[in-house]
């Protein structure tokens, strides 16, 4: 009779993150959660803007998603199945807060179209939106296939 024990091997360590289906989501992620920092903090923040929110957001999941990609990375969810059902609550986390964030930046975004002092601080949230929601597409890709994984492990 085979004995494995189910979940701990469901989860990729080493260089496995780049070849499994939800964890080789962790690099875009990273990169388009980047430039939604990046863009938010060069733009021209009006008083009563809700971009401080995704500011936090952008900020949060950069840092967070990054400690859970060297988490992986180092093998450290390898030891206890919990990891499985951890990835599904951070990624599910991740991919609300992202999608409140991209409606704030969406909304901030519109509020400065008739402002045309402002047209490169448009152009830059303009720019900061698309990011942002291709951000949460990725999060909402990797919860279902990380939800996927924790139910069949």
């Amino acid at each position: 009779m085979d004995s494995t024990t189910p979940g701990i091997s469901a989860l990729p360590s080493g260089l496995g993150v780049f070849t499994t289906l939800p964890d080789i989501f962790f690099i875009p992620e990273l990169v388009f959660g980047g430039l939604v920092w990046i863009l938010v903090a060069s733009t021209k923040v009006l008083l009563a803007n809700p971009q401080g929110w995704v500011m936090f957001v952008s900020v949060f999941c950069f840092v967070f998603t990054f400690l859970w990609f060297l988490l992986f990375m180092i093998g450290v969810n390898q030891s206890s199945p919990v990891w499985s059902s951890l990835d599904v609550a951070y990624h599910g986390i991740a991919a609300l807060f992202y999608l409140s964030a991209s409606v704030a930046q969406s909304s901030a975004t519109i509020a400065l179209q008739d402002n045309s002092s402002t047209f490169k601080s448009y152009q830059e949230d303009i720019a900061a939106v698309v990011c942002s929601y291709i951000a949460t597409l990725l999060y909402v890709i990797h919860v279902m296939f990380s939800a996927f994984r924790w139910k069949t492990s």
